[in-house]
C-alpha cells in the first residue's frame, strides 16, 4: 500500500481487495444481474463439465489459483473421474478454509488441502499422498473468473509460464473474459446496488484497520470504466476533495480528482488468449464459449517439457 500510494499515477494490486469481508463482498458481486462473468462461467461448466473432464483425466491433483469459495470447481469435481487430492489456494486464509470445510463434508472421499498463499508469488505445494501404486498423479490447474484479466499481459505471461512449469505433462482449465459491447461491461462494474462501489471501497476500510491508516472511505467514489486501446476494465477510487491521509505513520495528500488505480479486468479475444498461452508454455486445445460469446473456458496442455 504504501509502495502504491507513493508512486504516480497511485495504484495498489486487486489481490489486496481479498481480506474475509471483500471475499463476501466479491461473492455479492458474481449474484449481481448486471454482472454476467459467473453465471456465464457456471452455465459453460454444468453443460461442458464432463468434455472437460475427458481432458483432464482419471485419478488427478486439481490445483485451483485464487479458489476463494470453490462454487465453480464443484460442478468439475462431479464430472470428474476419482479425483485424487483438490488444493484450493488463496489469499484470503478465513473465506478458503471455510469453504475447504464445506467441500470435505459434500465430498468426503476427497483430500482436500487448502494452501493460504499469493500464489503470484513463489509457494510450495503441500506434500503429496504416499504413491498407490499408479505413480505420481497428473496435476491439472483451474484458473476460473477469468481472474487472469487483473494481470497485464506481461504478468499473464509470467503466470502461465510459471503455471506450464508447476503442471508439466497436466494442464490448466482457466476462464477468459471475452471483448464485447463496452455498454455490458459498464453495467457489470457500477451495478445499481452499490456492491462493486462498496468492494471497491474496503480496500481502504481494509487499510484502516490492519494498516493503522485514517482514511474515510466516503470521500472517495467508486469509478470503473473501459479502456478500448488496452481492452482493458480500469477501476479507481477517486478522492472527491483535497484530503491528506496517514497510513503506516506516513502522510499523503490526495488532490480533488485524484485516483488510486485498484483494479485492471483485460478482455481478451479467443484467439489472442490462445496466442499468448502458446508464447507461455501450453498447448491450447478445446475452447468452451457460451452463445452470445460473452465468455470462454480454455483448456491448455502443459508440455512435458515445459
Amino acid at each position: 500500500m504504501l509502495a502504491g500510494l507513493a508512486r504516480r499515477p497511485r495504484s495498489v494490486a486487486p489481490k489486496f481487495f481479498y481480506d474475509a469481508a471483500g471475499s463476501a463482498l466479491f461473492d455479492r458481486i458474481c449474484e449481481l444481474p448486471e454482472y454476467y462473468p459467473t453465471r456465464t462461467e457456471l452455465a459453460l461448466l454444468a453443460e461442458r463439465a464432463s468434455e472437460m473432464a475427458r481432458c483432464i483425466g482419471p485419478g488427478a491433483d486439481i490445483i485451483e489459483f485464487g479458489a476463494g469459495s470453490s462454487r465453480k470447481v464443484r460442478l468439475l469435481l462431479e464430472a470428474l473421474e476419482r479425483p485424487r487430492r483438490f488444493v484450493p489456494i488463496d489469499i484470503s486464509g478465513e473465506h478458503l478454509h471455510a469453504a475447504a470445510r464445506a467441500l470435505r463434508a459434500e465430498h468426503p472421499g476427497l483430500d482436500v488441502h487448502p494452501l493460504v498463499a499469493d500464489f503470484t508469488r513463489p509457494f510450495a505445494l503441500p506434500p503429496a499422498p504416499a504413491p498407490d501404486g499408479a505413480g505420481p498423479a497428473r496435476r491439472v490447474g483451474f484458473f476460473p473468473g477469468s481472474s487472469i484479466g487483473n494481470f497485464t499481459p506481461q504478468e499473464a505471461h509470467r503466470f502461465l509460464r510459471m503455471a506450464a512449469g508447476l503442471l508439466r505433462g497436466g494442464g490448466l482449465l482457466v476462464g477468459i473474459d471475452l471483448v464485447k459491447d463496452p455498454a455490458v461491461l459498464h453495467a457489470a462494474y457500477n451495478d445499481a446496488r452499490g456492491v462493486t462501489a462498496a468492494f471497491n471501497r474496503n480496500l481502504l476500510v481494509r487499510a484502516n484497520r490492519e494498516l493503522e491508516a485514517d482514511f474515510e472511505p466516503e470521500r472517495f467514489a467508486h469509478y470503473a470504466f473501459y479502456e478500448p486501446v488496452r481492452r482493458r476494465i480500469e477501476m479507481h477510487l477517486v478522492s472527491l476533495d483535497r484530503q491528506a491521509v496517514t497510513v503506516c505513520g506516513r502522510h499523503f495528500d490526495f488532490a480533488p480528482g485524484e485516483t488510486l488505480h485498484t483494479e485492471s479486468s483485460y478482455k481478451y479475444t479467443v484467439d489472442g488468449f490462445r496466442a499468448l498461452a502458446a508464447r507461455s508454455g501450453f498447448v491450447p486445445g478445446p475452447v468452451w464459449c457460451d452463445r452470445d460469446r460473452l465468455f470462454s473456458v480454455h483448456w491448455l496442455e502443459a508440455r512435458s517439457g515445459a
